[in-house]
C-alpha cells in the first residue's frame, strides 16, 4: 500500500469508500448528515482537503493499494498549528474489508514521515476510544505513547466519548 494526497479525482472512489463502510464507521466516528454520503458531500470534503494543503492547516492522505491503485482508507493530519506548538491531531479510517492486515499502522507510519519530514511538525497527537481496541493498537505499534485519559472528549455517533490520548514527538519518531 502506499498513500498520497486526496485530489479532486478521487471523489468517486472516496464516496463508494464511505458508502460501502457507512454501517461499518458510523461507531467510530461523529454523526454526518445524509448529503455526506453524495458526490456534493464528497466534493466538499475534497476541496477542504486541497484547501488545508495550500494553507498548511491539514494534510489529507488516502491509502492506496499498489497492485491496483484502488483507495482503501484515509489518513489525515489535522488542526495543524504552527509556532511554538508544531502540532497536529492525527485521524485514519479503512474499509472494513482490510482491516487487520497492517494497512492502517503502515499508513500512519508514513503519514508520521511526512509529518515530521516535509511536513515541518514537532509533534503528533491522537484519540481513541477505550474500547476501540484496533486503532489502540495501530497507534502503539507506530510509536506513539499513552499521555492519558480524556473524559467525554468527541461526540462519536451522537454520545459524547471518553477517549485515551496518545502522542508521538519527533524525538521519539527518531528512536
Amino acid at each position: 500500500m502506499y498513500i498520497r494526497r486526496l485530489e479532486l479525482n478521487d471523489l468517486n472512489s472516496l464516496l463508494d469508500l464511505r458508502i460501502r463502510n457507512r454501517e461499518f464507521f458510523k461507531p467510530f466516528e461523529p454523526s454526518t448528515p445524509a448529503s455526506h454520503y453524495t458526490v456534493e458531500g464528497q466534493r466538499s470534503i475534497l476541496e477542504k482537503v486541497q484547501h488545508n494543503w495550500r494553507n498548511g492547516s491539514g494534510y489529507g492522505f488516502g491509502i492506496f493499494l499498489k497492485n491496483n491503485n484502488s483507495l482503501i482508507g484515509r489518513v489525515n493530519l489535522s488542526n495543524v498549528v504552527r509556532g511554538a506548538w508544531e502540532s497536529c491531531t492525527l485521524g485514519y479510517f479503512l474499509d472494513e474489508q482490510y482491516n487487520g492486515q497492517g494497512f492502517t499502522t503502515e499508513a500512519v507510519r508514513l503519514a508520521l514521515q511526512f509529518a515530521f519530514g516535509p511536513g515541518g511538525l514537532h509533534r503528533v497527537q491522537a484519540g481513541a476510544m477505550p474500547r476501540n481496541k484496533a486503532s489502540i493498537r495501530v497507534l502503539e505499534k507506530a510509536g506513539f505513547r499513552y499521555d492519558g485519559f480524556s473524559e467525554y472528549y468527541l461526540k462519536i455517533n451522537g454520545v459524547w466519548e471518553h477517549h485515551n490520548l496518545y502522542s508521538i514527538t519527533q524525538e521519539y519518531w527518531d528512536i
